[in-house]
């Protein structure tokens, strides 16, 4: 009976770490791929292989956190850890149903503390914690990449713009790659760019998914964390050379009007977020921190289309119900298309704050507020069934 228990636990780590493997590729390699710079085999190639890295040394420490420290590692039967990666596997079926991409580790959270409200073996200080960083850290994506969107992005995209490459930038010599005879220096940097920061998005999806799929097996001690690690990275490998494929032409298209530049940003603040969560033991989403970090950048773009005083005393007066014209000439649209504006020309300069014009900012649709709350509230709901259904099963069933 353990024997077969053992074997359906490891059966489902890996389905949840294949599911992990299909999405995580697309978050992270998505910009690379759309941009011609890589195949999408070498993406399912390094994201294997840097998704490993990533387990293997920080994601240790949220192997720890889920599988001892929200509930204590005797909570962990053999029963009770196939019935957590159970639930996770289904918050991930539910959402993948509706298209839309789910939080694994906050899922995978909910579970264990589904069990330990359930048992009584909650550590409601780790779980509040855990909360309360969820809460910081979308924040704090959010002002960076605001900061940087306000303050600095057309700056970098006048001196830095990455222009997307058709594929021309490396050539074979056989199996010896070089650069091509036509290719710019901006070109091979651009390339370079694209591909050390989308390997870096892999380790950090790996140090903080790692543990999704196998905290509760190493926590009761069925797997060492070694083993575990190698168990999920294995999984990962294979739902990104199967899986991922499908999520990488999603991500590829929808990111191909957001310039390479700017997805580049949201790339490092998101990735750097969640490996520092990582390092300090916080199970932490990914697609949380860079779905905020996009509508930071955009946001602050769009707000260059007045100056700080103007836009705080135009806040002020349309909370005070003041003049409407004047407000409304004061209050800048803050839509996420400005990421869409046209470069600057690096020969009239960057246009000083409050100097650009809400046409210009306001070039396409890159965000969709209605989208973007179904995606949210799925944040929400995942979890929420994902412990709901954990509670219920552990409250009336002694396993």
């Amino acid at each position: 009976m353990v024997e077969a228990l053992l074997v359906i636990g490891v059966v489902v780590a890996v389905f949840v770490g294949f599911n992990i493997g299909g999405s995580s590729t697309g978050v992270s390699f998505g910009p690379a791929v759309g941009s011609g710079t890589l195949s999408k085999t070498g993406a399912a190639a390094l994201m294997s292989a840097f998704a490993l890295a990533g387990g293997w040394t920080v994601g240790r420490n949220v192997i720890e956190t889920m599988g001892g420290e929200i509930v204590p590692s005797s909570a962990f039967t053999l029963a009770a850890s196939v019935g957590v990666l159970f639930f996770v596997g289904v918050a991930l079926l539910i959402s993948n149903t509706f298209g839309v991409p789910a939080s694994t580790s906050m899922t995978a959270v909910g579970a264990i503390a589904g069990l330990g409200a359930a048992t009584g073996t909650l550590n409601a200080d780790v779980m509040l914690r855990i909360v309360g960083w969820w809460l910081v850290a979308p924040v704090v994506a959010f002002w960076i990449c605001a900061v940087v969107g306000r303050y600095f992005y057309p700056y970098l995209d006048a001196a830095f713009a990455i222009d997307r490459s058709a594929g021309g930038v490396v050539e074979f010599d056989g199996v010896r790659p070089r650069i091509a005879p036509g290719a710019t220096a901006r070109e091979v940097v651009g390339t370079a760019a694209v591909l050390v920061i989308a390997c870096y998005m892999a380790f950090s999806a790996g140090a903080s998914n790692v543990a999704n799929a196998v905290a509760p097996l190493v926590g009761n001690g069925s797997v060492t964390a070694g083993q575990g690690v190698l168990l999920a990275g294995a999984a990962i490998a294979v739902g990104a050379f199967t899986i991922a494929r499908r999520t990488l032409d999603t991500v590829g298209n929808d990111l191909t009007d957001l310039p390479l530049l700017a997805a580049l940003i949201v790339e490092v603040v998101s990735a750097s977020l969640i490996t520092f969560l990582s390092a300090i033991g916080i199970p932490a989403s990914l697609a949380v921190s860079a779905t905020m970090s996009i509508v930071g950048l955009g946001w602050g773009r769009a707000t260059r289309t007045t100056t700080l005083g103007d836009a705080v005393s135009g806040a002020v007066g349309g909370a005070l119900g003041g003049d409407g014209d004047r407000t409304d000439r004061q209050r800048p649209e803050v839509s996420v298309d400005a990421l869409a504006a046209e470069r600057p020309d690096a020969d009239d300069g960057v246009p000083r704050m409050g100097e650009e014009h809400r046409e210009e900012l306001l070039a396409e649709d890159l965000f969709d507020a209605g989208t973007t709350g179904r995606v949210v509230s799925f944040w929400i709901f995942t979890p929420t069934v994902s412990f709901v259904c954990s509670y219920a099963l552990f409250a009336l069933t002694p396993v």
